[in-house]
């Protein structure tokens, strides 16, 4: 069974006060574009010195440390006593910023935006929490840049200072802009210090994994639920571009397939007539796989190590089961961790989506 480790540390300074708490019922795990979170118990066996130092909510990290190597970290926010155990409860770093705001205006003058790269507003959003007084949580932001582009000279992005707005809600935004970026966060040992930091991926995260695989008889359990929907099939898209009447660019792309023949409008900001057909094709693409699945129960194995899953990872996922017959590739956007304790082994949930999506109802790709 891994050996799994529970570390307190003070949310400014980094300093380890604790190294091995004494933490049950676990459960964590990170995600896409998310802070993740972890719940946890501490039990009435143990000293009030625990409990009052997790009872410190919002000035407390805790880490979780699988064979000597960190797979989560966060701020506890919530401690709270059901009978004589402690409950815990933490999310991650960007948790952080949803208690911040922008008391300056454009981000203490790092603003206003105007065609700006949306990964360098969410580092100068880190940037401004992290200067005022008392606010440094040592995160550190990615270098990465993206293609993607927020505010216009006649609609700039920006904040003001009579209008406070949320630290966190800014960086959703930027990752909500339609092919600009993915995000997600990691700790990682620099010797007695653990680096906390947020990984920016554009246009996405992660890479298609030939190198990990899940299979039924190897190292998938439990009872995979694959849900076979057509609500969101289709194999004919009607691209509809900018503009109105006659003058509105149309795509129409199809094909047939055997099937009892099902359409989707897809509705778009497009003006240039082969982007438009290129997106009616993906769409088509996309809306042609018919079958669903959002989560997936694993065990470590060497065709997929645990700590090698990474968010945004595209992974192939072989299906043999009384009544499911499966094989795709799906991609990783989460995953939750249940250590094992006592003869109960260590449970691992992957969250999935399909590698390629349908787009959501009306036009994504706008600027913000």
């Amino acid at each position: 069974m891994p050996d799994y480790r529970y570390i307190a540390a003070h949310a400014a300074t980094g300093e380890v006060i604790h190294w091995n708490l004494p933490l049950t019922d676990v459960e964590f795990g990170p995600e896409k574009s998310g802070p993740g979170s972890l719940s946890a118990t501490l039990n009435p066996t143990f000293t009030h010195t625990l409990s009052d130092m997790l009872g410190d909510a919002g000035n407390i990290v805790v880490l979780v440390e699988r064979n000597a190597r960190l797979l989560w970290g966060g701020v506890i926010w919530r401690a709270e006593p059901q009978g004589p155990k402690l409950t815990v409860e933490a999310a991650g770093f960007t948790s952080y910023l949803h208690r911040r705001f922008d008391l300056h205006g454009d981000l203490g003058g790092r603003g206003p935006y105007i065609g700006a790269d949306p990964c360098q507003v969410i580092r100068d959003a880190w940037a401004y929490a992290q200067e005022q007084p008392d606010g440094d949580l040592q995160v550190v932001v990615d270098d990465t840049k993206s293609r993607a582009k927020t505010g216009t000279a006649k609609d700039p992005y920006t904040t003001h200072k009579w209008d406070p707005r949320n630290l966190g809600e800014i960086v959703d935004e930027m990752a909500d802009i339609g092919d600009g970026l993915e995000w997600s966060e990691t700790v990682t040992w620099r010797g007695n210090h653990a680096e906390r930091r947020i990984i920016l991926g554009a246009p996405r995260l992660g890479r298609r994994r030939e190198d990990l695989t899940f299979t039924t008889g190897a190292n998938v359990s439990g009872e995979p639920h694959v849900i076979n929907d057509a609500d969101e099939y289709a194999q004919w898209v009607i691209g509809l571009g900018a503009g109105e009447g006659k003058k509105r660019p149309v795509a129409i792309d199809g094909i047939r397939n055997g099937r009892l023949r099902l359409e989707h409008k897809l509705e778009t900001n497009e003006k240039d007539a082969t982007k438009l057909a290129q997106r009616a094709r993906r769409e088509r693409l996309a809306r042609q796989i018919l079958p669903t699945l959002t989560e997936l129960e694993i065990t470590d194995h060497p065709a997929a190590p645990i700590e090698a899953l990474r968010i945004g990872d595209d992974v192939r996922i072989r299906l043999h089961e009384p009544h499911t017959e499966y094989d795709g590739w799906n991609r990783i956007v989460g995953w939750t961790v249940r250590p094992g304790q006592g003869e109960t082994p260590e449970r691992v949930t992957l969250k999935l989506e399909r590698t390629v999506k349908p787009e959501q109802s009306g036009d994504t790709k706008g600027e913000k």
